[in-house]
């Protein structure tokens, strides 16, 4: 099969980010949102009325407006991702996130009206079967409202988070566009891109090339650092705003409360792998001299090893493909299914060129009902990861595509369980296909240093997000300051088991700049252990069945986290057993590679 590397957009809306057809659905949405303005406003209830049926009609027209803004934004976002040159997708982009100011604006109003019934018009409410697949999100809605201001507060915060908040988070990406890095081939001098730079820094097979490349990307972002450091105050500055306006006595209740999550979970999660980073001394002091370093720098936790006869494994894109989906049907044959879909009709962009955005992500079309995957694949094993990762997102988007809208909705830390469940199926089976010590040691290799990233790297990154919103509130955070920070944040993460490690990653990062979801970073530390966890029970336990796991998926947006492990897991998140069974796996992949290597050293 002769599958292509870049999206099918045209199907979504033809003619590009010059699309008619896209500027004929704004026109027709901004017109929906005015008659759903009206519908809201004219929609009152007595204490005594238990008659549903205006608020059913309210749904169902929120419903298509959301389901409109979703396919609209993944449209416009994706060809901005695709092209950042690209400024009639980025006025695109900005004019979907106008509607949806306006309709965030009105969500506001039709949450308010649904807090206010009264327990026992709830009560009757969810009896009925509209309503009862609901129950979760809208009790969630009426316990949040308590934290709400007046309609009228909350509007203007709304629509001042337009320029105040959401234009900072776009000036962030034009200064990611404008990243060029000279690099000299072939004695002329190529301009790379940040995301072209960034694959080429991660494959380089020379630590001390790697060392200079990282040194090159420092140095580059560096130069910027003030304007970088200008975004990141501004950002945070607004939401901190925000949370005293809302009363918030710790900053850390919004994330806590978007994932679903209770600090007491979180807390558990992040001391149980600090109290297990021992034995990644003896996998990093290993890893040093397969690699012939005394010490690993930043780059090199993450680099390929080098032994015997073996060369790091290049996949074309199609192998890439044949490979996901023949292991994903090893465990799931609906999931393998989905992804033959999404790599035959194109739901994919994974084309290696210059213009395109660093990252990878998933996004979802939710009028098309189908997902848009973006990323630059340039053929390594990681690649090969990273394409399983958002395919899992997409299954799970799709698994729950005839939920109503509201149950559809999961959080953070439970998306990045799904995604990180088809990279475990993806990464143990090139493991277990390996033909040789050589290349399993590789592959081991591989593994052991993305668990190091998420309880190594990512808690460098909540490290340094607790510090630095401590110390915004006292006043802004200059550039040289949020260097120390995250190196600072670094180290204790590493537990200074490195030799140099990444000052510029608070500008490097998009997940810091993110405005969408606060504290982005602990959700995929949670995300990859839970899976793990997951994955782990179903390879021990022969009566879990593929249905099984996506009925968990399933009830990810319609129960909190706590509950959703207790009622499919039968386990307590809050006690560290769960994720001490996840951890003891990562010991034994430490323990088999060390015993691999031994002969190599």
């Amino acid at each position: 099969m002769n599958y292509k590397e870049n999206w099918d957009m045209e199907s979504v809306f033809p003619g590009g980010s010059a699309s008619e057809a896209f500027q004929k659905r704004l026109s027709e949405v901004k017109d929906s949102i005015t008659a759903f303005s009206q519908e809201l406003d004219n929609w009152e209830l007595d204490e005594h009325s238990n008659d549903f049926a205006s608020l059913k009609r309210i749904l169902r027209h929120y419903e298509k407006i959301s389901n409109a803004l979703g396919e609209m934004g993944s449209f416009a976002n994706g060809l901005v991702s695709a092209d950042v040159t690209d400024q009639k997708a980025l006025q695109n982009s900005n004019a979907v996130a106008n509607l949806r100011k306006d309709f965030s604006s009105q969500n506001i109003i039709l949450n308010k009206k649904i807090s206010a019934l009264t327990e026992d018009q709830f009560s009757k409410l969810i009896e009925d079967e509209f309503f009862k697949p609901m129950r979760f999100p809208l009790e969630e809605i009426r316990q949040k409202e308590k934290d709400l201001l007046s309609t009228q507060e909350e509007t203007i915060i709304n629509h001042l988070s337009l320029d105040g908040f959401q234009g900072w988070g776009n000036m962030y990406n034009q200064l990611v566009a404008s990243i060029q890095i000279p690099v000299t081939e072939d004695n002329e001098t190529v301009y790379y891109s940040a995301g072209q730079f960034e694959n080429k820094m991660k494959s380089e097979e020379n630590p001390k090339h790697r060392e200079k490349l990282l040194k090159t990307w420092e140095e580059t972002w560096e130069k910027k650092a003030y304007l970088f450091s200008t975004t990141l105050n501004h950002l945070s500055g607004f939401r901190l705003n925000n949370y005293e306006l809302h009363d918030y006595k710790d900053y850390m209740k919004a994330p806590l409360d978007y994932n679903r999550m209770e600090e007491e979970t979180l807390d558990t999660m992040w001391d149980t792998i600090t109290k297990n980073k021992t034995p990644f001394k003896k996998y990093f002091e290993r890893k040093a001299q397969l690699i012939g370093v005394d010490q690993l720098g930043w780059l090199d936790v993450t680099a390929s090893v080098d032994v015997g006869d073996y060369t790091n494994k290049q996949y074309t894109y199609n192998e890439a493909a044949t490979f996901i989906i023949d292991n994903f049907k090893s465990f799931s044959p609906k999931m393998a299914e989905m992804a033959h879909r999404a790599f035959e009709e194109q739901w994919i962009e994974a084309e290696d060129r210059p213009g395109k955005r660093p990252g990878g992500y998933c996004s979802n079309l939710p009028e098309s009902k189908q997902s848009r995957i973006f990323m630059t694949f340039a053929g390594s094993t990681s690649n090969v990861s990273t394409l399983a990762h958002e395919l899992g997102h997409a299954f799970h988007s799709y698994v729950l595509r005839d939920l109503p809208l509201f149950n559809q909705r999961y959080a953070m830390n439970v998306a990045e369980t799904a995604s990180t469940f088809a990279e475990l199926v993806v990464s143990n089976a090139t493991i277990e296909n390996a033909t040789s010590n050589a290349e399993k040691i590789n592959l081991l290799d591989e593994k052991i240093a993305r668990s190091a990233t998420f309880m190594m790297n990512i808690h460098a990154r909540y490290i340094f997000e607790r510090n630095l919103y401590d110390e915004r509130q006292q006043g802004t955070v200059d550039s040289n300051r949020l260097q120390e920070l995250m190196e600072e944040a670094q180290k204790e993460a590493y537990q200074d088991a490195l030799r140099s490690y990444h000052p510029m990653f608070w500008a490097t990062k998009l997940h810091f700049h993110n405005t969408g979801v606060p504290f982005y970073n602990f959700p995929y530390t949670f995300g990859y252990f839970f899976s793990l966890g997951i994955y782990n029970r179903f390879l021990e336990d022969d009566t879990l069945l593929e249905d099984d796991y996506i009925a968990l998926l399933r009830d990810t947006a319609s129960m909190t986290t706590e509950d959703l492990a207790e009622k499919h897991l039968n386990v307590d998140l809050r006690k560290p057993d769960f994720w001490q069974e996840a951890l003891d796996s990562v010991h034994k992949d430490i323990e088999e590679f060390l015993e691999l290597t031994e002969s190599y050293v």
